[in-house]
């Protein structure tokens, strides 16, 4: 038991002075890691303020650097302002130099405008005096001499500026008009037109008139529908195998004929049908237009046409003028209008361009009542054509002023193609109106006897009364008739003014 006391005793103290060991221990320890933290917190502490104040360093050099940039600029700009001010003060010196000359010379002037004045005073009156001598002389007025005089000068002006005119005109017959007549027969002679006429109906032939009632269809529905669908007038009459198609405008019609001709093959005729077709039909009529427009291009060699305007092009094989279809007249136009700048040494290219494009204002049907030339003089501004171009197409019904040597070349050509035997037809009803208008014109000025319109309008003859009108001045009304006819007509080709005067002595032996 004592024994066992003892080493309980012994345990005890053993565990106490381990307990004591251990906490000595772990003291040293945690003085020894405080003592480390510390160091490191020092070294850091130190880093940071190396790091703090080197960034410091840093935007101090920048800002320094900024400061130096700044100081720069601004001792620039006032050394500028300095020079601008010395420049100003030194232009505001001149000026007022300047002004000071001007004044002298102002004095000076005025001082000689003056003595002017008192000279013209002197010489109006020494004219007075010489004036009212000379009417005591002469017994005349001042103002009577000079009506008389002016009324001398107005005659011998008025018969000397007739003989210049009809020199100079003989003149330039003589020395244009072989050459001229040249260039225009051979320009001519080179190009080959057809001839093509157009009506505002179109005939479609069927085999056998049990086909107008189908197409017609229950109550008329299906000729309403096709009516509705192609906007084209259809005629089912009494017209043997045929039925007619009325529209004025050809593109119309041909869709129309087209899908007829469809409808017919097919032998399916009915609204829903007939919608279809027809829808087939425009979008196969469009790809043709511009189809036809690029192998006109292309057989003419002009190249880099805008597709709107090629498109304009292919439109003009339906459509017409005076019955002259206007695609055709056009090609012919610009082979004319090529073959007459290559003879003149003039641009080929460009005028057969504008020679193609010169009626393409015919082509829109919006703004109908603009004239076609400026029309189509826009539409060329439009989409980008060479000035002179542009200029021939507005110039060639005399809308504008003619800047460039291809615009009367365009106009001549156009009056060319126009004015052959049969390329164009008009109604007769315009055509007696224009003839009478002709007449009537001549008629209207003092001294004409009679008046004619011959040789299909080409020419008119003016008969004049040989008591009341001289040689001279049947001459000038020659030259007037032309021109008044200029302005107030409109006509192919040109037109001769013949003024006839005569003088007969009759008598009778009895």
């Amino acid at each position: 038991m004592e024994i066992f006391i003892v080493f309980i005793i012994a345990l005890v103290a053993g565990g106490g002075l381990m307990w004591v060991l251990n906490n000595t221990m772990l003291k040293k320890k945690v003085e020894i890691i405080v003592k480390e933290a510390e160091n490191k917190a020092e070294m850091l502490k130190k880093d940071k303020l190396l790091e703090a104040k080197e960034r410091f360093l840093q935007l101090k050099a920048e800002h320094e650097k900024e400061i130096n940039a700044r100081n720069q600029t601004v001792l620039k700009e006032e050394n500028r302002i300095k020079q601008q001010e010395q420049s100003l003060k030194q232009k505001l010196e001149n000026a007022q130099r300047k002004d000071a000359e001007l004044d002298n010379i102002k004095q000076t002037l005025q001082k000689q405008l003056e003595v002017a004045q008192a000279k013209k005073d002197e010489a109006e009156k020494a004219l007075q005096n010489q004036v009212k001598q000379l009417e005591k002389i002469a017994g005349l007025t001042a103002d009577e001499a000079k009506k008389q005089l002016v009324e001398a000068l107005q005659e011998e002006a008025r018969t000397e500026a007739l003989a210049k005119i009809k020199d100079i005109t003989d003149e330039a017959k003589m020395t244009a008009s072989k050459e001229a007549k040249k260039i225009v027969l051979s320009t001519i002679q080179r190009t080959a037109a057809e001839q093509a006429i157009e009506n505002s109906v179109s005939v479609f032939n069927i085999e056998s008139d049990e086909l107008k009632g189908r197409i017609i269809g229950r109550e008329g529905r299906n000729i309403r529908a096709l009516e509705a669908a192609t906007g084209v007038e259809f005629i089912v009459d009494d017209t043997p195998e045929a039925i007619i198609l009325s529209c004025f405008d050809p593109i119309r019609r041909e869709i129309a004929r087209l899908a007829m001709h469809r409808l017919v093959t097919d032998g399916r005729i009915h609204p829903a049908r007939i919608e279809e077709v027809v829808t087939k039909t425009k979008k196969q009529i469009e790809e043709e237009i511009i189809e036809i427009g690029e192998r006109t291009c292309i057989d003419l060699g002009i190249h880099g046409l805008h597709p709107e305007l090629i498109r304009m092009v292919g439109r003009m094989r339906y459509r017409s003028s005076y019955g002259q279809n206007l695609l055709q007249h056009s090609r012919e136009v610009a082979n004319l209008c090529a073959t007459m700048a290559a003879e003149l040494g003039l641009n080929v290219k460009l005028a057969k361009r504008a020679g193609l494009l010169h009626d393409i204002g015919k082509v829109p049907d919006e703004d109908p009542e603009t004239p076609h030339a400026l029309l189509g003089m826009k539409l060329a501004e439009k989409y980008k054509e060479h000035p002179e171009v542009v200029n021939a197409i507005g110039a060639h019904h005399d809308e504008i002023e003619m800047t460039s040597m291809l615009s009367p070349i365009i106009q001549a050509c156009d009056a060319i193609s126009g004015s052959r035997p049969g390329a164009r037809r008009e109604d007769s009803e315009n055509y007696m109106k224009r003839l009478k208008t002709l007449e009537n014109i001549a008629l209207s000025y003092p001294g004409v006897e009679t008046a004619f319109a011959i040789q299909a309008g080409r020419e008119l003859r003016v008969m004049v009364e040989s008591e009341k009108v001289t040689d001279d001045q049947a001459d000038l009304l020659s030259i007037d008739l032309s021109q008044r006819i200029q302005k107030e007509m409109t006509y192919p080709g040109q037109i001769k003014i013949t003024v006839i005067r005569e003088k007969r002595a009759v008598n009778f032996a009895k």
